[in-house]
């Protein structure tokens, strides 16, 4: 016995180092080719210029229509959810652009996407995309008045552009497409009944040839206090931060280089901190909102957030409300989305 306990003792010290080598081994994968984004980084939100205070203005108006006077709308709240829909389709109309309804009917009851373009000289499709029903209990002004009020500023702009009197006249090279999708939160959430499941899964029966699709997601809420972030796995902790000052980017594996891509966009331009992770998406959050959609159907797609119920301590509460966003700092996420959009145009 005295001869075997050393020759069992090695053989699980040598079992451990190499299970300790392989998750080491792992870790750096994952760090070198999904978490390791290109571009530099700024430390901390810079000023709002005279454009980007009107901005501010336009996502606060937006956000306190949504959340604050429509308030919860899902298909428990089926008139407040058509309020948010006609709402949506109207401040699309004001911009000078076309909408168009996309309906589907689940239990008897219309649901609608809403969308816009402004059609490109070029075939490819830019998609750019927010959930505007709240989960069951909640106004959602973060999750995701922020991102619907975010697409609505962005439409207005880009079609500012389009109709300057301006020689010669603007037109992009790709389609930009805004949308609005009903029904992501629970029990909708990642089933054949979410609205832009129903979205993608027309676009591909069409024969769309989406070259990105840009989910933004509960975008709004920032924090400086020390370990105000967390993550859905401990070992990422290691590579991000531990303070909510930043504004995400995410998409799984397939979209790692429209995600490195917009990235690096958004770093050239952008006054705000940011971090960026292209992981499987099995893992927790990696799936969370409607760029999922566009995976099961081929397309490339990334998600912009905040990082929700990692960040954001009214998640899924009836205390998400407007008066929880930091508006500066949500504007200098929208800001920057905007000029990646842009350039993505262009490339």
């Amino acid at each position: 016995m005295r001869r075997r306990v050393p020759a069992v003792l090695r053989s699980l010290v040598f079992s451990a180092l190499r299970i300790t080598i392989v998750v080491v081994a792992i870790l750096v994968l994952l760090w070198w080719f999904g978490m390791r984004m290109p571009g530099k980084n700024v430390s901390a939100a810079g000023p709002l210029s005279p454009d980007e205070v009107v901005l501010r203005e336009e996502l606060r108006a937006n956000v306190q229509k949504l959340a604050g006077e429509i308030g919860e709308r899902n298909m428990w709240h089926y008139a407040q959810l058509n309020a948010a829909a006609d709402f949506i389709e109207d401040s699309f109309l004001r911009t000078g652009l076309r909408t168009r309804r996309e309906s589907y009917q689940m239990r008897g009851q219309s649901c609608h996407n809403i969308e816009t373009e402004i059609p490109g000289s070029r075939p490819e499709i830019i998609v750019i995309g927010a959930h505007y029903d709240s989960v069951f209990g909640s106004p959602g002004a973060n999750d995701n008045g922020s991102g619907a009020a975010a697409v609505l500023a962005l439409a207005q702009r880009f079609a500012a552009r389009e109709t300057e009197q301006s020689s010669p006249r603007w037109t992009p090279n790709k389609t930009l497409r805004f949308v609005a999708f009903v029904n992501e939160e629970p029990p909708y959430f990642l089933s054949g009944e979410m609205g832009s499941l129903v979205y993608a899964r027309r676009c591909k029966e069409r024969g769309d040839k989406i070259s990105a699709m840009i989910s933004l997601e509960t975008i709004g809420y920032f924090s400086d206090a020390p370990h105000s972030q967390t993550y859905p796995s401990p070992g990422l902790g290691v590579f991000y931060p531990s303070v909510g000052n930043f504004i995400g980017f995410v998409s799984n594996v397939k979209s790692r280089a429209l995600l490195r891509r917009v990235i690096t966009l958004f770093r050239k331009h952008a006054k705000i901190p940011s971090e960026g992770a292209s992981l499987p998406a099995f893992i927790p959050g990696v799936s969370w909102s409607d760029q999922w959609s566009f995976w099961q159907h081929g397309y490339p797609a990334i998600m912009v957030t905040d990082t929700a119920p990692f960040r954001y301590p009214y998640y899924h509460s009836s205390s998400d409300t407007p008066d929880k966003l930091d508006y500066d700092r949500f504007t200098l996420v929208v800001s920057g989305m905007e000029k990646v959009i842009q350039e993505l145009d262009r490339l």
